[in-house]
């Protein structure tokens, strides 16, 4: 009788942590959230092309790092939730604050920006994971929309 071999897929996860855990950037306000997301978007293309970042925080609401989620065209940015879960759960963060930037400058949240809001805070929960914020960026990078400030979340 022959035997077959199965091969299957190794799977690494690997985290780098770069930082001193004091010298890691602390998230309290959404005015934090916007400085510290905002330096994750690329300042050449902000006003004309949408990106989706995350930054993922431990207990003590100290950043562990960001994420692009994903870069986008004029008018949008897919961003897959699970791909924002997975990166949460791969560094053992506890809460996560997403931002993503309207080139346009109209800093009201679509029917869309709010779905996947209620899809990451939704799963999240399933996961104890924490959705602290959904941020929206002006290209001018001084405006802003926060879903928390305006209860969304």
């Amino acid at each position: 009788m022959e035997q077959l071999t199965q091969t299957v897929s190794e799977i690494s996860v690997v985290y780098h942590n770069k930082q001193k855990a004091s010298e890691r950037p602390v998230i309290t306000t959404s005015s934090d959230a916007h400085k510290i997301l905002l330096g994750g978007f690329n300042q050449d293309t902000i006003s004309y092309r949408e990106e989706f970042i995350a930054a993922y925080l431990n207990r003590a609401n100290q950043v562990l790092g960001l994420y692009k989620v994903g870069i986008g065209g004029i008018t949008g940015v897919v961003a897959d939730p699970r791909m924002v879960l997975a990166v949460a759960l791969k560094i053992a963060a506890v809460s996560i604050v997403v931002a993503h930037n309207h080139p346009s400058g109209n800093l009201r949240p679509s029917k869309a920006d709010e779905h996947l809001t209620f899809k990451l805070r939704e799963g999240g929960k399933l996961l104890d994971l924490k959705l602290l914020d959904h941020i929206i960026v002006a290209p001018d990078g001084e405006s802003y929309f926060s879903f928390a400030d305006e209860g969304i979340v």
